[in-house]
């Protein structure tokens, strides 16, 4: 089994159920990542004061990470923290969780991600980086990479082009596979013409939603998938409810959603991802990759935050355990 690495902002989300009147209030377009200040960060605080709040060790490629890992593989971490009480909470959760955390450290407070969740399930993240921010291309080196084999970046770092350009150039020539989730639609359009340099020169596999593809391609999930299978290795287009489309090279599948209930959609991406790179690691064709993909992503929306339960994890277990019998069998007949 292939081991994979992860790279991104390493923050503590907390998780607030809010109505569309107070999104409109503090003036974030709703589904979209806004960055934000320590003050602003206090203000949302203040005002959430009295509604319940969850709390959990977060970030978008730390929970693909943990995936990974949740599913039997074998992972690792790199991200930057502070020396205070979340720090130390962010670094314990991922070893609970079976991830190797190669964190770095920063004068700088911990970062976090205030998630504000509608009725609807659909989730607005307004994100007080810190210490997360404080992560550099310098503090990249070659031998980060060495024993692993494939490499996993989220969009988010896209803010800083010599990080995310430095991390994409010493994998590919540490021989990984690159995979990149372009995170949010709104990052997509401000950085469009860097991304496509980016996917073009290193990236082998590109997640995307519907509004991401839409923003990087501007065509419908069909020809986008289409599109962006043409610049990188695999491509996978996401549309909620309706499943996804994962396509390599001229083979497209339309992977159907499970059925379930949305309550919140955090980590729904992250957790598809996860699931999709875990089967890819295991030697499973792309179609069940997004299968396993599609299955992590569907419970995730069912509760609250990005936690599952030790007994959901298990069914995704016993169905990936199922998957490598049914190929090992394939390819003893064949």
């Amino acid at each position: 089994m292939k081991k994979v690495l992860g790279l991104g902002n390493a923050l503590t989300d907390v998780l607030l159920q809010v109505s569309e009147d107070d999104l409109r209030e503090l003036g974030l377009p709703k589904g979209s990542m806004n960055l934000i200040s320590m003050e602003q960060c206090e203000k949302i605080h203040m005002r959430f004061a009295s509604v319940r709040k969850k709390m959990v060790a977060g970030g978008s490629a730390s929970n693909t990470i943990t995936t990974i890992t949740q599913l039997g593989g074998k992972a690792a971490f790199v991200g930057k923290i502070g020396n205070d009480e979340m720090g130390d909470f962010y670094r314990e959760d991922l070893k609970k969780n079976g991830v190797n955390p190669l964190l770095l450290q920063s004068d700088k407070m911990s970062g976090c991600s205030i998630v504000l969740i509608t009725p609807d399930g659909e989730r607005t993240m307004a994100t007080f980086l810190g210490a997360a921010a404080d992560m550099h291309a310098s503090d990249i080196h070659s031998s980060m990479f060495d024993g692993y084999d494939i490499f996993h970046l989220e969009g988010y770092l896209v803010q800083d082009h010599e990080l995310i350009e430095k991390a994409m150039r010493l994998a590919k020539q540490s021989g990984c596979i690159v995979s990149l989730d372009l995170a949010s639609y709104n990052i997509v359009n401000e950085n469009h013409a860097f991304l496509q340099d980016l996917i073009h020169k290193y990236v082998d596999i590109v997640f995307a939603n519907e509004d991401e593809s839409y923003a990087y391609t501007h065509l419908d999930p069909e020809e986008s998938v289409d599109s962006i299978a043409k610049q990188c290795s695999i491509a996978v287009v996401k549309v909620g409810k309706r499943g996804s489309y994962v396509q390599q090279e001229d083979k497209r599948y339309q992977i159907g959603a499970i059925t379930t209930s949305c309550t919140d959609s955090t980590g729904a991406g992250d957790l598809y991802a996860g699931g999709f790179l875990h089967a890819l690691s295991d030697g499973f064709d792309i179609r069940r990759c997004g299968e396993i993909g599609t299955i992590a992503a569907g419970r995730v929306v069912e509760i609250i935050g990005t936690k599952l339960s030790d007994a959901t994890w298990d069914e995704i277990r016993r169905i990936c355990a199922l998957y490598r019998g049914f190929m090992m069998k394939y390819n003893v007949e064949n």
